[in-house]
C-alpha cells in the first residue's frame, strides 16, 4: 500500500481577476519508506502539493490518501490530529519557539500528544543525540547556528515517530556543508526507521540524495524518474 496517493488533484488560486492553477490534475504515489524529491521552479506547484498532502491546503477536486485513509474530506480537528500523530513537518524557516530550549522545542509536540513528562524528556534526549546535538539540549535557538536549529526542527518533526515527513526547501538557509549533513541525516532516518520522506526543493544538492525525482511545472507533473541516490 502506498504511503501517499494523490488522484487527479486540482487546486486553483485567485490572483486578482485571474485564476491560477496551483495543481492541475496531479496523480502521484509514494511507497512506504520512499525518499522522493518534488522539484519545480518557483510557482511550479511543489509546495502546494506538499501542503495538500499534509492537509494544510484544501484541494478543489481529486483525492489524497495517506496509507488506507482518505484525508481530503476530513474536518479541521481530524486533520490536526492526523498531523500531530502521523506527519512530521520540516520547513525552510525553522519555526522553533525562541523562549524554549532545544529539548523543550522537541518535547513540545509530545506534550500536546499527552506523553508523560519523564517519557518526553527521555525521548527528546535520545532524538537530540541521534541528530548530533548531544550537549546542546539546554540551548535556546538564538544561541545556535542555522544548521543546529534545523537539526532541532528535524528532531521535533520525528519526535512523535511519524510515518511520513514532509520537508519544504529544508536546505534553503544552509551552507553546502551543513546542507550535506542534513541530507545525510534524512537518509539515515529514512533507512533506519523506514520513514517516508517527501521533500520539495529546487536544490540540486538535495536531489542528488533522492531515489526518485518528480519534476513539476505550472502545477503539473512533467517527469517522474527513479535514480541512484548519492
Amino acid at each position: 500500500m502506498p504511503a501517499v496517493r494523490c488522484v487527479d488533484v486540482c487546486k486553483t488560486y485567485r490572483q486578482g481577476e485571474l485564476e491560477v492553477k496551483g495543481l492541475d490534475h496531479v496523480s502521484l504515489e509514494v511507497g512506504e519508506g520512499g525518499f522522493v524529491c518534488l522539484s519545480a521552479p518557483s510557482g511550479g506547484g511543489k509546495t502546494t502539493l506538499l501542503n495538500a498532502i499534509g492537509g494544510l491546503h484544501r484541494i478543489d477536486s481529486g483525492e489524497i490518501w495517506l496509507a488506507d485513509r482518505r484525508i481530503d474530506g476530513l474536518g479541521k480537528g481530524e486533520l490536526a490530529s492526523l498531523r500531530l500523530h502521523q506527519i512530521g513537518f520540516v520547513f525552510q524557516a525553522y519555526n522553533l519557539i525562541p523562549v524554549l530550549t532545544a529539548r523543550e522545542n522537541v518535547e513540545f509536540v509530545m506534550e500536546v500528544q499527552g506523553v508523560p513528562p519523564d517519557q518526553r524528556r527521555a525521548r527528546s534526549m535520545e532524538i537530540l543525540e541521534e541528530v548530533g546535538l548531544k550537549g546542546l539540549e539546554d540551548r535556546r535557538p538564538a544561541k545556535m547556528s542555522g544548521g543546529q536549529q534545523q537539526r532541532v526542527a528535524v528532531a521535533r518533526a520525528i519526535a512523535s515517530r511519524p510515518t511520513l515527513v514532509l520537508a519544504d526547501e529544508p536546505t534553503a538557509n544552509l551552507d553546502s556543508h551543513t546542507a550535506e549533513q542534513l541530507m545525510e541525516l534524512f537518509v539515515e532516518l529514512n533507512t533506519r526507521h523506514e520513514t517516508t520522506f517527501v521533500i520539495a526543493t529546487h536544490d540540486q544538492r538535495v536531489m542528488g540524495y533522492a531515489r526518485r525525482i518528480v519534476r513539476m511545472l505550472d502545477g503539473r507533473i512533467v517527469d517522474d524518474t527513479e535514480q541512484e541516490a548519492a
